[in-house]
């Protein structure tokens, strides 16, 4: 048996080695084809070693990231095929396939890379911290109030741009010797003035609900997933309903640790095919594709597991239910605005038409959610997130003027040395 397992394993990672190989003939086919990057071109580099699964974290930045380019061009530093293949193909900004160390050291000796921008915490982001005379700034891929937000890695940055007061007194409560005010800056959410995707139904008198549940988290702290806990009862419920229609829009991870809770999400993707076939007028949608915006703008109430997610709904500034974790090992923030939301329990989840009617008519709650948006993202006036974006890598690039001009003063040759050393000669 055991020469039966070693067998498989050694096969399946064959396969692996073989796709592996085959995603990178087909990167670099493609890149060639749209021709060499201009040399000195790029001033702003977004790190991003990691592949497909993870790609929801770059996606988010598509538009931000154009905008920002018509001041200071951007490109990708993309260390994994499947991400880089994924990057071509999407609305992403141009990119640079760097695989391996010394690819990335020769795309960097011929780029002016001023800013590197980093969404997500991967290991081999310590393999760019090497670089100095750049900044290096963590943008992240959400807010959150998740002990990810927190991390001592935030150190390992020259600087942070962070959603607005909320995430800095979160670091600050957190970080032992941190000087935010000097190292985080607030830009809002850029991401809110630039919704994406296009209704795959047309509007009526339903009531939009969107379901968008995490993954199941890899420990029991951070065992937020809802799916296998609320998702099947509330989404019975709710497809049952002749008064809503429900955008399911689960964590593309979802699966990846527990088979139940992967079990539990096919299980409802069944149930939202039989309820579509009972009523095609329901439309009900699964959505798992790669724009993240109309979802937030057309859902009227959004049920949500403590994740992004929250934050991302919350600057939108429309009704929402937090589910609560049904593992009492999960750590939740109860500081900033899991402190007064709406949460939504195991029980609730069985009564979900009841709870999200509540919600959706309750003026004290909106009037609350209202007082939150403003302390995690500041002025959410269309495009003024935006502007503050382009301020922060303004006010970095003035930065990086001055410490060049430092350092050519501080090795610039000493003119009169040089001549009183000509005389003594």
């Amino acid at each position: 048996m055991g020469v039966v397992r070693d067998g498989k394993k050694a096969y399946r990672l064959l396969r692996k080695a073989l796709a592996s190989r085959s995603a990178v003939q087909r990167v670099r086919r493609a890149l060639k084809a749209q021709g060499p990057h201009p040399e000195n071109r790029y001033k702003v580099a977004v790190y991003f070693a990691d592949g497909a699964v993870n790609m929801y974290q770059m996606r988010q930045w598509y538009r931000p990231l154009e905008e920002l380019a018509k001041l200071w061009p951007v490109v990708v530093l993309s260390r994994s095929a499947g991400g880089a293949e994924l990057l071509i193909q999407e609305d992403a900004p141009p990119v640079a396939f760097v695989p391996t160390v010394r690819n990335l050291e020769r795309f960097l000796a011929k780029q002016d890379i001023r800013i590197v921008l980093y969404v997500n915490q991967n290991t081999r982001n310590f393999q760019m911290f090497r670089y100095g005379r750049r900044w290096h700034v963590f943008i992240n891929h959400g807010e959150s109030d998740k002990m990810y937000m927190t991390t001592n890695q935030y150190k390992a940055y020259d600087y942070a741009f962070i959603a607005g007061q909320a995430a800095r007194d979160r670091l600050t409560r957190t970080l032992w010797d941190y000087d935010i005010d000097r190292r985080a800056i607030e830009i809002g959410r850029p991401q809110a003035d630039h919704y994406s995707g296009i209704l795959p139904y047309t509007p009526d008198d339903r009531m939009v609900v969107l379901y968008a549940p995490t993954w199941e988290g890899d420990r029991p702290s951070a065992h937020y997933g809802s799916i296998a806990t609320h998702g099947e009862a509330l989404m019975r419920e709710l497809l049952a309903s002749p008064r809503h229609r429900v955008v399911y829009r689960p964590h593309p991870r979802s699966g990846v640790v527990d088979e139940e809770y992967g079990s539990a999400h096919r299980r409802i993707l069944s149930a939202i095919s039989d309820a579509n076939a009972a009523d095609p007028a329901a439309h009900h949608v699964y959505d798992n594709g790669p724009d993240l915006g109309w979802q937030l703008a057309a859902a009227d109430v959004a049920i949500v597991d403590i994740s992004a997610m929250v934050y991302d709904r919350l600057a939108a500034g429309k009704p929402l239910l937090i589910t609560r974790p049904a593992d009492e090992r999960a750590s939740i923030d109860t500081t900033g605005y899991l402190s007064d939301c709406e949460w939504l329990s195991v029980a609730g989840a069985r009564d979900i038409v009841s709870e999200v009617d509540r919600v959706s008519a309750d003026q004290d709650a909106v009037a609350r959610l209202h007082t939150w948006v403003q302390h995690y993202f500041g002025d959410t006036t269309p495009g003024a997130a935006t502007a503050k974006f382009h301020g922060a890598i303004e006010q970095l690039m003035q930065k990086w003027d001055q410490w060049h001009a430092l350092d050519a003063t501080a090795t610039a040759p000493d003119d009169e040395d040089d001549d009183d050393d000509d005389d003594e000669d």
